[in-house]
Order: C-alpha cells, then structure tokens, then sequence
C-alpha cells in the first residue's frame, strides 16, 4: 500500500493542492489588507532567515510516526489496515499491514470499535468513543474520521487515539470520592432515623426509608414516633431541603430536638412553633418542612401542625380516603409565621400515611397528581402496617436508582373485637365537687379495677393513686372535673382534667407543710406520671401503671 496515495487525500490538503495548481505565481498574501511590509524589508527579512517549510511540504508520515497519540489508517469495506504509526506500535507492538482490523488490530474489536469504523464508513461523518480502557491498561478516547469518499476501494478512515488516563485516573477518584461521601452521609442518615420504632398500645406502626440512587446524594428524609405517657402517641415526618451530609447532620438535629420538645406535652402547633426558631439558629440557609400529629385514643382523633409539609392522608374502615386540611405554614427556619393546629378523625379500622416528597413529586407530573395516585393506593392498600407501607411504595415506583429520598410512616388504629377488645376499657367519672367527690371518685376508681380483675397489689395502688390525684384537683383545680382511668393489653392509665391550667410540680413537702405530698405520692407508686394544658384551657394529670405479664 502506497500511504502517499492516502496521505495526499487527508482532508484540506486536496483544496490546497488545486489553488496552487490554478494560481501558480500567486504568493500567500494573508495580511496585506493590514499594509504590506515594504520590499527593502522583505529583502532583509529574507536574507536573515532562510527558506521555512510551509505544512503542505512536510512529509505527513514523518509527522504522524512523531505524535504522541496513537495513529491508524484503514480502508474498505472490512477496513484493512494501511498504516499505523510508532505510538501505536508502542503501546500495542507490531501490527501486520494490509490485514483486516479485527485480525491485525483485535485491542480494537475488544473496546467494541469495529461498529463505529462501520457507522463512519456509511456516514462520511466523524464518530467519537470516549474514555475507553485499552488492554495495556492505559485510557483512550478514539475519534474516527472519513478521509476519502467514493473511492474505488470504498474510502479509508483515520483513527486518531489521545492518551486520557490521567483525566480517567482523576475522574474515578473523583467518582470514588463521591461514593464515599455518599456512603458516609446514608450511615449518618439511617443511625440518626430510629433503630426500632417505639410501639404504642393502641397503635400498629410501620415506616421505611429509600435513600436515592447512587447518583444522587442523601437528602434530609426523617420519620419518628414518640410515647407521650396517658396513652397518646406523637408521630412525626420531616424533610430537610437539601442533600448530602450537612442535610443528614440538620435532620438530626432537629429530630432530637422534636423529642425533647415533645417531652413537654406541648400542643402540634407551639412545637412547630419552637423548632422554627431552632431551625434558624442550626443554619439559617436550611429550611425543612415537618407534621407534628398527636394520637388520642380516648378522642378518636389526629391532632396536627404542618410547617409546608404534604397533607397527611387517612383511610377510614369503609375505605374511604380522607386528605387533611389546612391549616399549614411555611417550613421551618422561615420564621415570622404562627402556626395553627387541625385535626381530622382516626376511629379504629383507620389507617393513616405520613410521607416525603420523594414518594409522590415527579418531574413529569404536577405534585397533586402524585397525591391523588397516592390517594388511589391507599384506598386499595390492605394489611398491616408493613404490607401498606410496602404497597405505597411500590405503587409509586420508587427503585433502588429512584431520584430523591423517600420516607413513610403508616400508623393504624386497630378495631379490637372479642378477647382483644376485652383488654382495652374506658370508665369516666363526672366529678361535681364538695366533700362527697373524694369517697365517690375512691369507691368508682375500686369498682372499675375490681371489674377489671385486677390483682389485689394492682387494686389497691391504682385507687390510691385516683384519691390523690383527685384530691389534687379538688385543692387546686376548678369544674368541670372529670376522672377517666383506661386499661390497655399493657398498662393501666389514669386521668384526672379540671378547667385551670396551672400545671402541678413534683416537690419536696417540709414536715409542717400541709400539702404538697399527693404528686409526690403518685410519682412514686406509679411507672410513669405527667400533665399536660388541654385545648380548653384546662390541664389534665395523669399516671400509669404497667400490668405484670400473664
């Protein structure tokens, strides 16, 4: 193969061959528009420096044999090989001329390279292969381009490789740099998530977290549920706007802070009103949106606060979808809003899903249509908690290469029939104050327990406690005055709610102190005690009891 019957045909060099074929005496003129340099000053310039070569008179295999990318000539249709240059030989060794590619260059057919020679032969186009990593473990982005067309042979193509293993070499750092922080940020996520869900006595509770796919960094997804004492259950979903590690250290932060708020037995909506201003001091650039909802068995109802999070969505026993209305404010570290507590019905047989953004904003569609699907998965979703959560989840086609992070918190208020239902009671007590409310709140406190086959140790304690803690009341408190005590399958809880809201303290009574004692009874018979303002301007005490295991 004569190579300067090809290299005379590499693109340009046929067009400057025919111009000065046409125009033999016209010298290169390129510049003179500016103003010519005068003759004297040619002459002197051309005496100073002797005769420089223009790039049409270099010999292009002496050029291509000197770069230091790898060079490839072939032609025809099974593209024999015509030429290859010493970086090629180099980094491959000796290669047989003349031979098909895919015997005399086979590195070529294993980086999958033959197709693009044949892509490039039917379109007269250049096609590019980047980043490829060639059996001699080096990297290379190959570019094939047509030099001739319509030849009788079927045109030739140069492959032209560079060296790119330093910019591979960097980029898979970088990827594995990624990777890592990636890494780093869902440990940091899921040990700041709860390990095991608390476990109410009146609800079965069940939640799952997806962080996003491999390219996408962790955001800021988190889920809690919280035992208040007296039988209600504080449940909680958030999302911390942004990704990556600092999202997973705010989300952690302002999930132990929801607990420890939480503590204080505070309405939904002045613990919103409180992590708001935490927010602003943990990073004034980050905002999140949260629910706060609170569970009460004895009202039937989810009580709740929304800082700009989606609306919680219940299930009634009948199937029958309900979404939570207003009222919700702007997420938290906004600052400057007063947030406001809803509520919506949570009977036994319902079932209600808390979740983030992930599970139901897409890029493809409007964020109420993701609800409204949702909504429709809901409707059908069946079993128990787990079995729901993982419907919802599924239904929503969130994978493991799913774009954003999902968080679900599906909580359900069983309707108990038969053995199971005789485990959970209600008694209530209208207390009308004077000297009789006292020996009639002792004697109904001991017919319930009796009733309720308590043991005798069990009885006694849990009539002592209703004496002091009704004795309290009526001391301090004002009507209407009401005494409840409720037995779960694992405790036995105990409720006074008078109409002031002055909370009562645990206190050391001096020995000539009068009073001061009734609490610090209670606090000690009992498991666990605490008190709590209710909406009507009132406080309500309470105690519990844990029951002995059968």
């Amino acid at each position: 193969m004569n190579f300067t019957r090809w290299s005379a045909r590499l693109p340009g060099t046929q067009r400057r061959a025919a111009a000065r074929t046409d125009h033999p005496g016209t010298p290169d003129r390129r510049g003179e528009s500016a103003g010519a340099v005068p003759a004297a000053r040619a002459e002197h310039l051309t005496d100073e420096h002797p005769h420089i070569p223009a790039v049409d008179e270099l010999p292009v295999r002496d050029v291509l044999d000197r770069v230091p990318a790898l060079v490839a000539l072939v032609h025809g249709p099974d593209h024999r090989v015509a030429y290859v240059n010493d970086a090629y030989v180099a980094a491959f060794g000796v290669r047989p001329l003349g031979e098909p590619v895919r015997e005399s260059l086979p590195e070529l057919d294993e980086l999958g390279l033959l197709p693009l020679l044949d892509q490039v032969r039917r379109s007269g186009r250049d096609r590019t292969l980047k980043s490829r990593k060639a059996p001699d473990g080096r990297s290379y982005t190959f570019t094939c381009t047509p030099v001739t067309e319509g030849a009788d042979d079927g045109g030739a193509i140069l492959l032209f490789a560079t060296d790119v293993t330093d910019h591979a070499e960097a980029a898979e750092r970088l990827r594995a740099s990624e990777r890592s922080q990636r890494e780093t940020a869902v440990t940091l996520q899921r040990s700041l998530l709860p390990q095991e869900l608390e476990e109410p006595d009146d609800l079965r509770i069940a939640a799952t977290y997806h962080p996003g796919g491999t390219e996408t960094a962790v955001g800021g997804d988190w889920y809690d549920v919280i035992t208040l004492g007296g039988g209600r259950t504080a449940l909680v979903i958030g999302d911390v706007m942004g990704r990556g590690v600092r999202a997973a250290a705010v989300m952690g932060q302002l999930r132990t802070a929801v607990r420890a708020y939480a503590r204080l037995d505070l309405p939904p909506h002045e613990v919103l009103q409180l992590l708001d201003g935490l927010a602003a001091e943990i990073d004034p650039n980050q905002i999140a949106t949260c629910v706060y909802a609170i569970h009460d068995p004895n009202e039937g109802r989810l009580v709740y606060a929304s800082a700009g999070h989606l609306p919680i969505l219940v299930r009634d026993e009948s199937g029958v979808v309900q979404r939570a209305d207003e009222p919700t404010g702007p997420p938290l570290g906004t600052g400057g809003w007063m947030h406001a507590s809803g509520s919506i019905a949570l009977g036994p047989g319902s079932t209600a899903v808390l979740y983030t953004d992930g599970l139901v904003e897409r890029r493809d569609q409007d964020l109420d249509e993701g609800i409204a699907a949702l909504e429709r998965a809901l409707a059908g979703a069946t079993g128990t908690p787990q079995v729901v959560c993982d419907r919802l989840v599924r239904s929503a086609g969130v994978t493991a290469d799913h774009d954003d992070d999902v968080a679900v918190l599906v909580l359900q208020h069983p309707a108990r029939t038969g053995p199971s239902g005789d485990l959970f009671r209600n008694a209530a007590l209208e207390l009308l104050g004077g000297i009789e409310a006292a020996p009639r709140a002792r004697a109904f406190a001991s017919g319930v327990l009796t009733s309720w086959r308590f043991p005798a140790e069990l009885h006694d304690l849990g009539v002592l406690a209703a004496s002091e803690l009704v004795a309290n009341s009526l001391q301090h408190g004002i009507p209407p005055m009401r005494l409840r005590l409720r037995r779960t399958d694992r405790r036995l809880i105990i409720e006074v709610t008078d109409g002031d809201d002055h909370l009562p303290r645990r206190r050391r009574a001096e020995p000539a102190d009068e009073s001061g004692r009734g609490i610090a009874i209670v606090a000690t018979i009992a498991t666990n005690w605490g008190s709590r303002r209710t909406p009507g301007g009132g406080k309500a005490v309470w105690c519990e009891f844990v029951l002995p295991k059968p």
